[in-house]
């Protein structure tokens, strides 16, 4: 079964799906600065677009293209700058 969601006034939209082994969403990013909370182990693939990302624990900004991932670890958040519009594959653990 496919879930829609939307999130920050519909800036971020996704569809979420289980995929084989994982939890899986993919969706896309508006411009616009958002903090995202994570409740599970996660996986962020880009697929295209570009995002400025300040991971839990960090002080510095990292940019994130197409091809490019970072991991959040469970029960903690993580900042976005989405620079352009962006499309990207989420998993889950």
């Amino acid at each position: 079964m496919l879930n829609v969601n939307s999130y920050f006034d519909d800036n971020v939209k996704s569809i979420a799906f289980q995929g084989k082994t994982q939890a899986t969403t993919v969706g896309v990013m508006d411009l616009g600065e958002f903090t995202f909370g994570t409740s599970q182990y996660e996986v962020m693939t880009i697929i295209d677009g570009e995002l400025e990302v300040k991971l839990p624990g960090t002080t510095s900004w990292n940019t994130f293209t197409n091809g490019n991932q970072f991991e959040v670890e469970a029960n903690s958040s993580f900042e976005v700058k989405v620079v352009r519009q962006t499309a990207y594959h989420c998993t889950y653990e």
